[in-house]
């Protein structure tokens, strides 16, 4: 079994690196940059989300797993003081050749320009803003005008990404076992002369939305942390991914509430 490394470049996160390549060769995993089975984010959830960009065409053979060594690590799955652990796990599972997996949706997103139509993946989220302007666009599902949207934004997110951006813009906590979609807007202006629905929307795996923004908008994209201002935009589709999702390793039981739990409330009994 290959396995590769991505860490977020402080001191604590490279020297846990270091440590982590002496024991897991030691269980006789070899480390391959270009072609890994299993990819090992050490950081925060910015970290795993450059992993999962840095791989993002390999996803049907590469599985990922945390060790956060940040404030809040929602991908992460191991602590430092437990990378010991991780590697004779790893290194059974590889014996065994017996690798556990879950798999996360993912959305897709389809930019149309005048000259043509670009993919992207997203793992949390997608955001649509005016980069110097109220954002206007319209907003149809399926096809069907739903509203025209004025305001900072849209944000549409992953069940994975369901807790981050999303959370922040009161949108619901979906569990990614669940093939959807969630759209959340961003600060909509709404007043008697402009209306928007103001509530997040899911959305199944067979739906799709479309945005078109005004012609000549300036527009900020962001595809989880990358972000780009384009003005050659005249619509964006998004829908779950078909076909494709991300896999996280588990060597350990690790229930999505749980991790809900620990990441947002923490852990008290009356």
């Amino acid at each position: 079994m290959n396995y590769n490394v991505v860490n977020r470049g402080d001191e604590v996160s490279i020297q846990l690196m270091n440590t982590f390549h002496d024991l897991i060769q030691r269980q006789g995993l070899t480390l391959e940059e270009n072609n890994p089975d299993i990819v090992l984010s050490i950081g925060g959830d910015g970290t795993m989300l450059h992993a999962f960009h840095r791989y993002k065409e390999q996803l049907d053979h590469i599985a990922f797993v945390g060790i956060h060594t940040g404030r809040l690590g929602f991908f992460a799955d191991w602590k430092p003081d437990e990378v010991e652990l991780l590697a004779e796990l790893m290194g059974e599972s590889a014996r065994q050749n017996d690798l556990r997996i879950v798999k996360y949706p993912l959305v897709e997103i389809q930019i149309m320009t005048p000259h043509g139509i670009e993919t992207q993946l997203a793992l949390n989220e997608f955001t649509l803003k005016g980069a110097d302007a109220t954002l206007v666009a319209e907003l149809h599902i399926n096809d069907e005008l739903l509203e025209t949207f004025r305001g900072d934004g849209i944000c549409i997110s992953t069940p994975s990404g369901s807790t981050a951006y999303n959370k922040s813009l009161g949108g619901a906590i979906v569990h990614p076992s669940l093939d959807a979609i969630q759209i959340a807007e961003i600060a909509s202006i709404n007043n008697r002369v402009y209306r928007t629905l103001g509530s997040p929307i899911l959305l199944p795996k067979h739906h799709h939305c479309d945005i078109y923004p005004r012609a000549g908008q300036n527009i900020v994209l962001t595809l989880d942390h990358i972000c780009l201002q384009r003005s050659d935009i005249v619509s964006i589709r998004s829908m779950t991914a078909a076909g494709k999702k991300v896999k996280f390793a588990r060597f350990r039981p690790f229930p999505f509430w749980s991790r809900v739990r620990e990441a947002f409330i923490g852990y008290e009994r009356l």
